[in-house]
């Protein structure tokens, strides 16, 4: 294989309200952390371990808008982006580093009107596991609104074949 891929694909709960920043000319960029969750046993000591990682998700223009809209602290989210490291100074002059979901799809998950608002971002990362969450996640199937945003960046100048 010649080319090479760039995809995320998470689903998980927001840790916060969508922060907005607008620019001049229109444009708009939004932030919020989103919550995944990984429940295994300990081999050694047989009990139950929850890890939660914690993922830097940005949206551009309309798509921002919507997820500002909509999406509250605790939703479930379905996120597709690629992966983007920026590099900056601080305040000190040091160089530091920060990995980003450059979100192009998302479909909301959280049916209309239930909003998790209210709980931690872990208490709603960790009811992903519980069964009867999932029950109510596929009879709300029919409620999800899925949206895509623009990609990042000029990408029609490229070559690749697919």
């Amino acid at each position: 294989m010649t080319g090479t891929l760039n995809k995320v694909m998470l689903i998980g709960h927001t840790g916060d309200d969508v922060k907005m920043h607008y620019f001049e000319g229109g444009g708009s960029i939004g932030r919020f952390p989103l919550a995944t969750n990984e429940v295994y046993t300990n081999r050694n000591s047989g009990e139950r371990v929850n890890n939660t990682e914690w993922h830097n998700v940005v949206v551009r223009n309309k798509a921002a808008e919507v997820c500002e809209k909509y999406l509250k602290k605790g939703d479930k989210v379905y996120i597709e982006g690629r992966l983007k490291t920026r590099k900056w100074t601080d305040d000190k002059g040091m160089d530091r580093y920060s990995t980003e979901i450059q979100c192009t799809d998302f479909t909301f998950l959280t049916p209309k009107g239930e909003n998790a608002g209210g709980d931690t971002a872990n208490q709603a990362a960790q009811s992903q596991t519980s069964q009867p969450q999932q029950k109510s996640d596929v009879q709300s199937s029919q409620n999800q609104q899925s949206y895509s945003s623009q990609p990042f960046g000029n990408d029609d100048d490229d070559d690749l074949p697919f």
